[in-house]
């Protein structure tokens, strides 16, 4: 039977993907509007958060928005309620709609906005184009009686701990003895009221990013019978997977830069790009960053790549590109859509494996400001 889930605990599943931590220094991401602390029976995934996307929003019943693009990004002076702004922040509020948004961090996390972008190309084996660090990695040790080792076991690799390499669900346990005396005002598993108890345990332990150690530890604790769980968090220095800004990898065959482009075209579902470099060139290497990537040319064209694909370029930096031999497609800002979808399916999976009863959709509402002619 499904249950039911707040927005808290969504959040919280989420940011395991894509925590804070990965967000540039003054990105202005998480809760903009409302709250997370109520239940929520239905998300919409946007890449803006405009008026007609509200409208959709209040006419599908949604109980949170979770965006891409910041809905509040200076501070504000004033709300009044005869501007665009100011009317959004009014429905919402009459609404009950929360609204939240991951911004860089989704830029930078595994399976975020450029992966999404390199899966939509067909570009496969592709890794970070710009390095900014390694995920921080932290060691759990639990302590376990015997009778529930494959639960708590289970419930680590399922809520994402033990992942080394290629290979997930990684442990390590030794055995040994518990002891603990139940004081007043306890309800114990095992044992009775101020007599020490005795018990067979295990040692469990194993390797997890920082990031996700709430969900972990509450997947531990649902799995494991005491009412307080014993548990030790250790630093490593081991180094966890890298995260940055874009990505980058190789077509299966070089093409032209014209065809290229076309398969750009098609592939996101694009009217019009422009393109910066001589068409009959071949091309293989691909670097992608969504968004605006202008100030990262120089360090595209030292990782190698052939095409840099991003968005609102400047005419300058398309000069300064020239310059350096780097063939540049923008196709635009917006083909950072295609993180809807990729939002939805990701956290429907969460949410189907947890067993949470939620239905997750996609915004319909067009947000491109610009038309072509």
């Amino acid at each position: 039977m499904s249950k039911p889930i707040t927005g808290q605990e969504l959040i919280r599943m989420f940011e395991g993907w894509v925590p804070k931590s990965l967000a540039m220094d003054g990105d202005k991401i998480g809760l903009h509007v409302g709250t997370l602390n109520k239940k929520v029976n239905k998300v919409m995934v946007t890449l803006d958060v405009l008026e007609n996307v509200v409208d959709e929003a209040i006419e599908n019943e949604v109980d949170l928005i979770i965006a891409h693009h910041p809905f509040i990004f200076s501070p504000l002076k004033a709300i009044h309620q005869d501007q665009e702004k100011g009317r959004i922040i009014e429905k919402l509020i009459k609404h009950d709609i929360a609204v939240y948004v991951a911004h860089t961090n989704l830029d930078m996390a595994n399976g975020g906005v450029n992966d999404m972008l390199m899966d939509a190309l067909g570009i496969q084996d592709h890794k970070v184009l710009i390095q900014m660090g390694n995920e921080e990695l932290i060691k759990i040790v639990i302590f376990v009686p015997d009778s529930h080792q494959e639960e708590v076991r289970n419930a680590l690799g399922e809520s994402g701990a033990g992942h080394i390499g290629l290979y997930s669900h990684c442990t390590f346990q030794s055995p040994g003895q518990g002891t603990f005396k139940p004081l007043e005002g306890t309800n114990p598993y095992i044992g009775s009221k101020g007599e020490l108890e005795k018990v067979d345990e295990v040692r469990m332990e194993t390797i997890l990013p920082k990031s996700i150690l709430p969900q972990v530890l509450k997947a531990a604790q649902e799995a494991h019978p005491y009412e307080e769980m014993a548990y030790d968090l250790y630093p490593l220095q081991n180094e966890g997977n890298a995260y940055g800004l874009g990505r980058i990898g190789k077509l299966k065959e070089a093409m032209t830069l014209e065809d290229f482009a076309e398969h750009v075209k098609s592939s996101l579902d694009l009217p019009a790009l422009r393109v910066v470099g001589n068409l009959k060139r071949k091309v293989q290497t691909i670097g992608v960053i969504g968004g605006d990537g202008n100030k990262f040319v120089s360090q595209v064209k030292r990782k190698g790549a052939d095409v840099f694909i991003t968005g609102d370029l400047y005419y300058h930096t398309a000069h300064d590109a020239m310059g350096i031999g780097l063939n540049v497609i923008d196709p635009g800002h917006h083909i950072e859509k295609v993180m809807k979808d990729g939002v939805k399916h990701k956290l429907e999976k969460e949410c189907k494996d947890k067993n949470y009863d939620i239905d997750i959709i996609t915004s319909k509402a067009n947000t491109e400001p610009f038309q072509f002619l």
